[in-house]
């Protein structure tokens, strides 16, 4: 982007306040910020350029220097292309303008609701489906462990369950990262944004906070899951000091099958046929997923060629119908054939006449150009 001049770039005069100077970058910033412009480069290129024109006029001292000198006489003086060290609490409230307090907190005097315990509430895990079971349902036993709160520490993990102010935020319950031109700030890692860590671990669960409890229990895979869909079984999760409880979410694994391959609801096979049905077509039977079906081939065929049965595929497990079983004919041709299946074929082909040979007449108009070019 071509380089503008700061004062141009905010759209304030020279003699600007910095108060005008402030909301003017507010404007801008809202304005350019990559997230409410995706894809758009050059807004992009200009949010960083309206970043880096703040840093320099909010700043009393730089300002002065860029005043009489411009930007060469700001280098060694902390400013580089891009950069963004200063303004955070300005850039922060335009988030919280943007996003609404759900970002990053909710701005600087919001506080993340504490809690005393340190592991969220739901749970995640896989469940390993055979690719009948994927498609028509099942009744699944479910085999895991599940965190309740350790009783000694009320879920702290400090001993007798007292916390300390957080030596890593100093209490503040987020830690500031820079990425690129930008700061950020992210809950912190040590008290998980309670702003309290254990100043002694509890011995009883070790710091943990928690203990874990082995479960099982039945749960219905309804018709039609798909690999990667996940199942929501409620109040199977971990458990909070208060009794609070979480959710179990089941992650599907569907293994493959070794004949028919699923893609959403339709289910897709190859059927292998001799290069003599080509020719002469007719009817096969086939297997489906509820039991037998019949292939009509048309004479002529193709390799490839995909013939579709309706409604065959899949129960859409969100009760959409069902999807479509789709084959994919496979041609077969003989590996070796004896004297006589070679004398068979080549009467077969005599008696084809000049349809058999149908290189002959596509070729002849060739034959005689290519004669040309060297006559």
């Amino acid at each position: 982007m071509t380089e503008i001049d700061y004062y141009e770039l905010l759209e304030v005069s020279k003699d600007a306040e910095q108060g005008t100077i402030k909301k003017a970058y507010r404007k801008m910033a809202m304005k350019y910020h990559p997230d409410k412009n995706p894809g758009d480069n050059e807004a992009e290129e200009r949010f960083k350029a309206v970043n880096e024109a703040y840093q320099v006029l909010s700043d009393q001292e730089k300002r002065a220097i860029y005043d009489r000198h411009g930007k060469a006489g700001l280098e060694g003086h902390g400013q580089q292309r891009g950069g963004f060290s200063g303004g955070f609490d300005d850039l922060g409230s335009v988030f919280e303008e943007m996003f609404g307090s759900a970002f990053g907190g909710g701005g600087r005097n919001s506080r993340r609701q504490r809690k005393s315990y340190n592991y969220n509430l739901d749970v995640v895990i896989e469940v390993k489906l055979e690719f009948n079971e994927a498609i028509f349902g099942c009744n699944k036993n479910i085999k895991y462990k599940y965190k309740t709160a350790c009783k000694s520490c009320k879920g702290t993990g400090a001993k007798d369950g007292k916390l300390s102010t957080c030596p890593t935020c100093g209490g503040q319950g987020q830690v500031h990262a820079r990425q690129g031109f930008m700061t950020f700030a992210q809950t912190c890692p040590t008290c998980q944004g309670s702003g309290q860590a254990a100043s002694s671990p509890c011995k009883s669960c070790n710091g943990t906070g928690y203990d874990e409890v082995k479960d099982n229990f039945k749960v219905d895979i309804p018709e039609g899951v798909n690999d990667g869909m996940r199942i929501r079984v409620s109040n199977k999760g971990n458990i909070a000091p208060d009794g609070t409880r979480g959710d179990l979410y089941l992650e599907v694994s569907v293994k493959e099958d070794s004949h028919f391959v699923r893609h959403d609801d339709d289910i897709y096979y190859e059927a292998p046929i001799f290069f003599t049905q080509v020719a002469l077509g007719g009817k096969i039977k086939i297997p489906g997923l509820r039991g037998e079906l019949e292939l009509d081939i048309p004479v002529g065929v193709k390799d490839k060629q995909q013939l579709t049965f309706k409604n065959e595929g899949v129960k859409s497990v969100q009760g959409y119908g069902k999807g479509n079983l789709i084959v994919q004919i496979k041609i077969e041709y003989p590996k070796k054939i004896n004297e006589e299946q070679k004398e068979l074929l080549e009467k077969l082909q005599e008696s084809f006449g000049i349809e058999s040979k149908p290189h002959e007449k596509s070729f002849e108009n060739m034959f005689d150009k290519v004669k040309k070019w060297f006559s």
